[in-house]
C-alpha cells in the first residue's frame, strides 16, 4: 500500500509547504499503514505557537537535527503526538500528523482502538499514534530510512512514504486546533491542512480561554 520513501531534501522546504505535501503520504509500522489526512505546521523560531521549540533541550533534541526524523512527545497527561522534523539542521520546524485513514492492518488497529468506529481510529494525533503503536521510544527515528539508535529494526520500523498526487482543490486550510493567542489566528496562521470533506479529519476546536485569576475578597 505504500509508495517510495519521502526524499530528505524535499523536507527542506518551508514548513507550510511540507505540511501540505505530506497529505496523502503513508506512515507505516509493523503491518499497519495510515494515509495522512490532516497536518499542522509549526515554525519553531518565528511561530508564536512554538515557544517550546525555540531552544534545544534533551527532550526536543530531534527537532534541531536533520529533516525526516520523528519527534514524539507526551501531552495532556495521556497522549503521544508525532511530528515530522523539517528544515535544515538547527531550525526547529515540525509538521504534526493530526489525523489519518487506516489503509492496512485493520485487524490490528481494531484491537488497539477497542470499539471505536473505523473513521475514528486515527481521528486526532493521539489516536493516530495509538493506532500505529508509537510512543516516545520512537522519537528520533529517521522516517525515511527507518534507522533508529544506530541501525534498522525490521520488526519495529516506522516509515514515511509517498502516496498518490494530491490536487489543490481537495485541500482545505485553517487555524490550528487548540492554539491560544496570536498563533491561533487563522488569518495570520492558516497552518492546518486537511482533505476537505474527509470523515477521518479531526474536529476543529479553538483553545479554551485561560481562567481569570481569582480576586481576593
Amino acid at each position: 500500500m505504500t509508495g517510495h520513501p519521502v526524499d530528505h531534501d524535499d523536507l527542506l522546504r518551508p514548513v507550510t509547504d511540507v505540511a501540505r505535501s505530506l497529505l496523502g503520504c503513508h506512515v507505516s509500522r509493523a503491518g499497519v499503514t495510515v494515509r495522512i489526512t490532516e497536518t499542522e505546521a509549526y515554525a519553531g523560531l518565528t511561530d508564536p505557537a512554538s515557544r517550546v521549540l525555540s531552544r534545544p533541550t534533551a527532550h526536543n533534541a530531534p527537532v534541531f537535527g536533520p529533516p525526516g526524523h520523528a519527534f514524539v512527545y507526551f501531552t495532556y497527561g495521556h497522549h503521544w503526538m508525532m511530528c515530522v522534523v523539517t528544515g535544515p539542521v538547527g531550525v526547529p520546524d515540525v509538521v504534526l500528523l493530526r489525523a489519518g485513514e487506516v489503509v492496512e492492518g485493520h485487524d490490528v488497529v481494531a484491537a488497539r482502538r477497542g470499539g471505536a468506529r473505523p473513521r475514528d481510529w486515527c481521528r486526532g494525533p493521539g489516536r493516530l499514534t495509538r493506532a500505529l503503536g508509537v510512543d516516545g521510544s520512537f522519537s528520533g527515528v529517521d522516517l525515511v530510512t527507518a534507522r533508529h539508535r544506530g541501525g534498522p529494526d525490521p520488526d519495529e520500523a516506522l516509515r514515511l512514504t509517498t502516496g498518490d498526487a494530491v490536487g489543490p482543490a481537495s485541500v482545505a486550510t485553517g487555524p490550528r486546533v487548540g492554539v491560544r493567542g496570536p498563533g491561533g489566528d487563522g488569518d495570520a496562521y492558516p497552518w492546518r491542512f486537511w482533505f476537505d470533506g474527509d470523515p477521518t479529519v479531526s474536529a476543529y476546536r479553538a483553545a479554551a480561554p485561560r481562567p481569570r485569576p481569582r480576586v481576593p475578597e
